[in-house]
This record gives C-alpha cells, sequence and structure tokens, in this order.
C-alpha cells in the first residue's frame, strides 16, 4: 500500500520513489451499484463524476475515505460511492465529520450538502468547523432552491426570486457562502461548476489535498426548480475562471473582492488558499496529549 504522506494524509507524487507502487484507482472503484435518483439533467450528477475523478487522482483506497451528508437531494451523495457514508440529521454533517476526524484522524473524511443544510439550518456550524480548522473537505451543492420538498425559497435564492414559499417574490437578501466562509477564516475556499467537469475534479482534488478546512461551494443546478439562468448551458456562456482573470489565489482581500459578485458573477476556481496553513485541531489536540502525557 502506498504511504500516506505527512498533511492531508494523501499519497504524492514523491512517495512513488519510497514506497512499493501499487494498484491504480480510478474513478470506477469509488462508484457504488446503487443507482442516483436525482432528476434528469441534475447538476449534482456532474458533482459526483467529478468527486469519483478527484478520489481516484489523490489516491486514497474507499475504504480510507469517509463521506459524511446531512439531508437533501444533494446529500444523498455517499450512497452513490463506495467509502464509507454517513446520512447525519438536516444540518448536522459538519459536527459528525469534525467527530468522525478526531476519533480516526487516519481517514480523509469529505462532507457534503446543500445550501439549506449548510446555510440555514445548518448555519452554525459552518464557522465552528472553520475556526476549529480540522482536515476535512465540506462541499456544499448550491442550488439556490430547496429542490426535494419542492421549490422553497433556500438561504442562497436571489432577492426577488419567486418560489413555492415567496410567490411575490423573495424580500430576503441571500446568504454569499464564498464571503461566508472567507469571512471566519477558511484557508481554502473555491467555486466549480458541472459545466466544467474538468475545472471541478481538480478543485476538489485541490481541496482534498489542502491539509485543513477546505470549502467547495459548487453551482449544481435544480432542474425542477430552479432558476432558467442557474442551468448547465447558461453556466458555460457565464462562467469566468479565476486563473484566466489573473486572480492570486494567496491574496485573501482580493479574494473577498471577488466574493462580493456572488449573486451577478459566476466566478470558477480558487478563490483563496492559505499559503501558510496553520496547525489543524487534531494535529494539536494529539501533539498537547503527548506532551502532557509526557
Amino acid at each position: 500500500m502506498t504511504t500516506p504522506s505527512a498533511g492531508c494524509g494523501c499519497p504524492q507524487p514523491s512517495d512513488a520513489q519510497t514506497t512499493p507502487a501499487a494498484p491504480a484507482l480510478t474513478p470506477k472503484d469509488f462508484k457504488s451499484t446503487l443507482k442516483p435518483i436525482w432528476c434528469p439533467g441534475c447538476g449534482d450528477y456532474g458533482v459526483v463524476t467529478a468527486i469519483y475523478r478527484a478520489l481516484a487522482a489523490v489516491g486514497r483506497p474507499p475504504h480510507e475515505v469517509a463521506f459524511i451528508s446531512g439531508i437533501g437531494c444533494s446529500s444523498r451523495i455517499p450512497g452513490y460511492t463506495t467509502a464509507y457514508g454517513f446520512n447525519t440529521v438536516h444540518g448536522r454533517a459538519l459536527p459528525v465529520a469534525q467527530g468522525i476526524k478526531m476519533a480516526r484522524p487516519d481517514l480523509l473524511v469529505l462532507c457534503a450538502g446543500g445550501d439549506g443544510d449548510g446555510f440555514s439550518i445548518g448555519g452554525g456550524h459552518v464557522p465552528h468547523a472553520i475556526r476549529r480548522n480540522l482536515d476535512l473537505t465540506y462541499i456544499v451543492m448550491d442550488n439556490h432552491i430547496y429542490g426535494l420538498t419542492k421549490g422553497q425559497l433556500s438561504p442562497t435564492t436571489k432577492r426577488g426570486a419567486k418560489t413555492s414559499s415567496s410567490t411575490y417574490g423573495s424580500i430576503e437578501d441571500p446568504v454569499n457562502p464564498l464571503l461566508y466562509c472567507l469571512a471566519y477564516g477558511a484557508g481554502f475556499v473555491a467555486q466549480g461548476v458541472p459545466a466544467d467537469l474538468d475545472g471541478l475534479t481538480k478543485m476538489i482534488e485541490a481541496g482534498i489535498r489542502y491539509p485543513g478546512f477546505a470549502f467547495i461551494n459548487i453551482q449544481s443546478p435544480c432542474v425542477t426548480y430552479g432558476d432558467p439562468e442557474d442551468q448547465v448551458k447558461v453556466q458555460k456562456t457565464r462562467m469566468k475562471n479565476l486563473v484566466t482573470l489573473g486572480h492570486d489565489r494567496t491574496n485573501r482581500l482580493r479574494a473577498m473582492e471577488l466574493a462580493q459578485d456572488y449573486t451577478t458573477e459566476l466566478y470558477t476556481g480558487v478563490f483563496y488558499q492559505n499559503p501558510n496553513p496553520p496547525e489543524t485541531y487534531d494535529t494539536y489536540i494529539r501533539n498537547r496529549q503527548q506532551e502532557l502525557a509526557g
């Protein structure tokens, strides 16, 4: 078996020079036999495909991966992988994911949910997960609507949008997931779309390899209740890659400036990556335990 490296615990290219070669993993190794029941055309199909590819590129086998989710269409996603999966209750994915990472720091921990799960019902957990900075990757499939319960407005629904629970138009400003996580100090913040599958795959891989809390907002369209302007065909015309715009991902203040355009521009890529990641909570606790024991 390939020896995990320090940091994210994922094999690094240099490991191949010092450890025996392990069979290469493929995306199929992470695809379960359970057939997704999302609506045809749902953006979550692209998300799970990108996750299969990213996990194969990272090189940790399925039995070394724990995938935690909340409740909602997007939170079905662990069941479509061969990793260990756990559907928690609505909005409680992050506390469970943190507990698993503390109990089993050797596992690669992914956490997923929708915009309602993450920024309404579970919104109070996000800042504390960020400030603790455990080494886990939080993926939010943001479609600006509650799709599973037939189209009510969600915390990221645009002001003025007409939904089943805002028939005259939403009178509330949306939560900005990117600015929210940047403001609380997340070390890795990115945004992707299913319309750019290769870019999304690389982004998820980078988030997993980041040694600390990584947040990835994916604007994943709901084809049944979502805004026509959010659909994949429109995403292809609207998306603007941050790399092509010359953005420096280590510039946190510039990242916050760009994030303010969440409702008007569709930027994709890594907004911010801390070039000097601090010690993670789980590492600190274990080092402290050794000091006290010793």
